[in-house]
């Protein structure tokens, strides 16, 4: 079924009418201006060559034309695709623990890493719910709003860690007040929350939190990651178990009490980790006991838009008003007639060319969600090649780019697209994309500015804003291990200069001559001595020495 994407637009075809009126009122001021001059027959005579017919043609064309630039402006559409428009379905806000505490291997291979293939696979089965993402470890940070795509949210998910939240540490309240502002405050119900953490919690409102929660309609459901035994940690930066300040070990241990509590007061079910696929199973069937409601999520839906089309034939109606001339036609103007024919062909390859490209990145964006990124990368840059102005085709090569591994040529696709970008969202969102590459490719002055430019077009980039305070960071750190190597660089000059000031053993001058004679000289004396303490203990009297 046709439909309008930006239905407010259709208001401007009042204009025609009025238009019409003008074109009516130019008719009336020529009659009249023509009556005025004098002998009719004369006025035909001066007319003779003038086309009445061709005049109101070209009026119409101008008409034809504005009427379909309207309707273009409002994007008529049509969708298409397997996909439903309608479903009903519940929304689900997933808070994950990623402090370092998951990093505890009293699940193998760790904490953090169970927790994410849990969380991969439920989403699988979330078919028609939408879902949110809030990582936590010392501070909540939203990292996906509340939304139909699925393939979006394993990807968040998979590049999940530790590093991800700055600030160590765990605020389970926080988290759950971030996933309760995340919802639609006006329904009462069709809300959950998927808590999967530790339980080692730095916040003593956690619990309180949950109770709220589950008077507004919002039920808890926690997974516990580890044991009640513990683990201990290792520090990631020297590689032996982690100390407290008193140099005690430190055991992380799940705290299953806490979960449970904040389950129960929110009328949801607390279960320990021993099986991802139990898991997934046990949620799922919960979260098929709650009430659905209907929604219309466009997200699902793909359109197949006559923009082009319209565009090319308002074009086409304009080009056929310029060869029309008011003269009657003569045979001196068939030429003209060819030249319109021929634009009118240019014209209609330009707009299948337009089609062209239009289908070439349909065909990229079923890759890339697939995780096909060889196959969408082939056919973006088709795309690209095709029309290098085509800014939607030079940001998704972008990303395709750097999904392959071509970090470099990602940049440059970034560069390209933020040239052709007309609203400052869109360049701030190529500007963000430029800013991951640099940063996972360690260039982090780089990064910096770069979200600095995403930032400055759009303030509420909040993705751009997390990843900038990482980047300054990782720069202070960077900054810091320098200085310290440079002190150390120093110390060892310092180290050096005063092993090169201590005097150095000068080498004998003596010959070998002289150094025989005074050999023979010291045994000598040595042999008197030896004389002399002979003679003097011969007339002493032993004497016995003390034991005790």
């Amino acid at each position: 079924m046709l439909q309008f994407q930006h239905i407010q637009y259709l208001i401007l075809l009042a204009l025609i009418p009025a238009l019409i009126g003008l074109f009516i009122y130019a008719l009336y001021k020529k009659r009249k201006i023509v009556s005025r001059l004098g002998d009719k027959d004369l006025v035909k005579l001066l007319t003779a060559s003038h086309s009445s017919a061709a005049y109101l043609k070209k009026f119409l064309l101008i008409l034809l034309a504005f009427g379909i630039l309207i309707i273009g402006l409002a994007n008529l559409r049509k969708p298409i695709g397997l996909q439903k428009v309608s479903r009903t379905g519940i929304d689900i806000m997933i808070a994950l623990d990623v402090s370092k505490s998951m990093l505890a291997q009293d699940i193998k291979p760790t904490r953090l890493d169970r927790a994410k293939q849990v969380l991969s696979k439920l989403v699988d089965k979330l078919e028609n719910d939408r879902v949110g993402i809030i990582i936590f470890a010392g501070k909540a940070y939203l990292q996906m709003p509340l939304t139909a795509d699925h393939s979006s949210a394993k990807m968040y998910i998979n590049s999940a860690s530790t590093e991800s939240v700055p600030t160590q540490g765990t605020v389970i309240g926080d988290a759950l007040r971030m996933c309760a502002a995340s919802f639609n405050a006006e329904e009462e119900k069709y809300k959950a929350i998927v808590l999967i953490s530790d339980g080692e919690d730095h916040d003593e409102g956690a619990v309180k939190a949950a109770s709220n929660m589950g008077q507004d309609g919002i039920v808890i459901y926690t997974v516990g990651m580890g044991s009640v035994q513990g683990s201990p940690l290792v520090d990631e930066t020297t590689n032996q178990l982690k100390t407290d300040k008193d140099g005690n070990t430190v055991i992380s241990k799940l705290n299953e009490d806490e979960l449970r509590a904040i389950a129960e007061r929110s009328n949801g079910k607390y279960q320990l980790f021993q099986s991802a696929d139990d898991i997934v199973h046990n949620i799922t069937s919960e979260l098929a006991q709650m009430d659905e409601r209907a929604v219309t999520d466009d997200s699902l839906v793909n359109y197949k838009s006559y923009f082009g089309w319209l565009l090319g034939a308002a074009l086409l109606f304009l080009v056929m008003e310029i060869f029309i001339s008011e003269k009657k036609i003569r045979k001196n103007t068939n030429m003209k007639m060819r030249t319109g024919l021929t634009t009118f062909f240019i014209l209609m390859s330009f707009i299948a060319s337009a089609q062209d490209e239009e289908k070439i990145i349909k065909e990229g964006n079923d890759a890339y969600k697939k995780d096909e990124f060889a196959k969408a990368t082939d056919s973006y840059g088709k795309a690209v090649q095709k029309n290098p102005d085509n800014a939607i085709g030079q940001f998704n090569y972008g990303n395709a780019l750097y999904r392959s591994g071509k970090k470099d040529d990602a940049i440059n696709s970034y560069d390209n697209s933020v040239k052709l970008l007309k609203k400052p969202e869109e360049k701030s969102n190529a500007y963000y994309n430029k800013g991951v590459v640099l940063q996972n490719d360690k260039k982090i002055p780089e990064c910096i500015e770069v979200y600095k430019k995403a930032l400055i077009l759009d303030p509420a980039n909040e993705d751009a804003r997390q990843n900038l305070q990482k980047a300054l960071q990782q720069q202070k750190q960077e900054q810091q291990q320098k200085q310290q190597q440079d002190q150390n660089k120093e110390k060892k000059k310092d180290q050096k200069k005063e092993q090169d000031k201590q005097p150095k053993p000068q080498q004998s001058k003596l010959t070998k001559q002289d150094a025989a004679e005074k050999l023979k000289a010291l045994m000598q004396q040595e042999k008197n001595l030896q004389d002399k303490l002979h003679k003097v203990n011969a007339g002493s009297v032993s004497k016995p020495e003390k034991d005790w």
